[in-house]
C-alpha cells in the first residue's frame, strides 16, 4: 500500500516538474528509458525546435536567435557537358543529364524532408540552365513542382562564345549570384553533379540556426566533406550538430549555403571571381573564408559526381553507390 502511494506522490511530483519545465522551456531526460517528457519525444526523435532551441543529448541546449524563414535553392545545369576545362568520365560513367536529374531528385527528396522539420519555412527552386535541350528543362521543372515546390526556369544567353565551356560556367556563375541579390533569407548554391543525402538540407538548416545563434554572425556552410582538405595541415574547430560533426574549412568549391546578408556583403569578391578566372576558380570564395566562419559536415550530406581519381570527388566514409542508385532517375 505504501508503495502504491509513493508512486502516486512520485508521478504528481514528475508531471508538476514537467509543466514548470514547459512553461521556463527547459527539458528533461528521463535516464531509464532516454525519453523527453517535456516534449513527448523518444529517443532516435528530432530533439532540437527548429527556430527555437538546439538541443544535443550530452549537451547543453542552446537558444536560437537566429531563425531561417526561406530557402532559395539555385542549381546551376548542364546537361550537355561532362566535366568543365577537362576531357573526363564521371564516376558511373553515365551521361551528364543522367547526374543532372538525379541531383535534382535528391533536392525534392531532402527538400520534402526538410519541410517535414521546418513546418514553417518558405522553399523556391531556380533553375539556371547553360544550353540544356527544352525536354531535359521541362523534365526537371516538372519533377520539382510534381513535389509541390515552385521553380523558376533561368536560361543564361548571349554568351560571347558559347562553344567555351568555362565562359558559359561562369556566365552562369554570375546570373546565380545577380539573382541571389532578390531572395529573402538563405541561400543553397547547387552544381548538378551533386547528389544529396535525404536529410541533407534539415542538417545544414539545424546547423546553420544553431552556429549562427553561437557566434552571432552569418556563416558559409557545406553539404560536401571535400577529400583534398584532409591533405592539408591547417586546424579545424569540430561543433555538433544535430545528428552530425561539422569542421570548420577555409575552402570549398563553389556548391554552398549562405545567407543574402553575406552574398550583399561580398558582392563585388564573389563577381570579380566569376568574371575573371582564377588558379585555382574559387580564389576570391577562399578570401571570404579568412574572414567568414565555413562548415563542413562530417560525414558528408552529399556526394560529388567527379572523376573517381580527382582530388575533389569521393568523400570519405561515404556510400557512394548506395546514394547513387537511392536517386536513380
Amino acid at each position: 500500500m505504501r508503495e502504491i502511494k509513493s508512486i502516486k506522490k512520485t508521478n504528481f511530483i514528475k508531471k508538476i516538474l514537467i509543466k514548470i519545465c514547459r512553461i521556463f522551456g527547459y527539458e528533461l531526460i528521463d535516464q531509464s528509458t532516454l525519453e523527453f517528457p517535456v516534449s513527448n519525444k523518444k529517443y532516435g526523435d528530432i530533439i532540437s525546435v527548429p527556430g527555437n532551441k538546439s538541443i544535443s543529448l550530452g549537451t547543453d541546449g542552446i537558444s536560437i536567435t537566429r531563425k531561417v524563414n526561406a530557402l532559395d535553392i539555385i542549381v546551376k545545369t548542364c546537361t550537355g557537358v561532362q566535366l568543365v576545362s577537362q576531357n573526363k568520365k564521371r564516376i558511373f560513367e553515365e551521361d551528364k543529364s543522367e547526374y543532372t536529374f538525379r541531383t535534382i531528385n535528391s533536392l525534392t527528396k531532402s527538400t520534402k524532408d526538410l519541410k517535414k522539420k521546418f513546418k514553417e519555412i518558405k522553399i523556391k527552386f531556380t533553375i539556371i540552365d547553360v544550353n540544356s535541350p527544352g525536354s531535359d528543362i521541362n523534365k526537371i521543372l516538372s519533377k520539382i513542382s510534381d513535389e509541390g515546390f515552385e521553380a523558376q526556369h533561368i536560361p543564361v544567353e548571349n554568351i560571347k562564345d558559347s562553344q567555351n565551356n568555362m565562359s558559359s560556367t561562369m556566365a552562369s556563375i554570375r546570373r546565380s549570384f545577380y539573382h541571389a541579390k532578390k531572395c529573402t533569407d538563405l541561400i543553397y548554391f547547387v552544381e548538378d553533379d551533386y547528389i544529396h543525402k535525404t536529410e541533407s538540407l534539415a542538417e545544414m538548416l539545424f546547423a546553420y540556426e544553431k552556429f549562427c545563434s553561437i557566434f552571432k554572425d552569418e556563416i558559409f556552410i557545406l553539404s560536401a566533406d571535400y577529400p583534398y582538405l584532409y591533405k592539408k595541415t591547417d586546424n579545424s574547430n569540430i561543433l555538433i550538430g544535430e545528428n552530425i560533426h561539422w569542421r570548420t574549412v577555409k575552402e570549398s568549391l563553389l556548391t554552398f549555403m549562405t545567407s543574402k546578408k553575406m552574398i550583399e556583403k561580398h558582392f563585388e569578391t564573389l563577381i570579380d571571381m566569376a568574371t575573371n578566372e582564377s588558379n585555382p576558380f574559387e580564389k576570391n570564395l577562399h578570401k571570404i573564408y579568412e574572414k567568414e566562419r565555413c562548415f563542413s559536415p562530417i560525414p558528408s550530406l552529399s556526394i560529388h559526381c567527379t572523376n573517381i581519381n580527382s582530388v575533389f570527388g569521393l568523400s570519405p566514409n561515404t556510400d557512394f553507390k548506395k546514394i547513387w542508385d537511392d536517386n536513380k532517375n
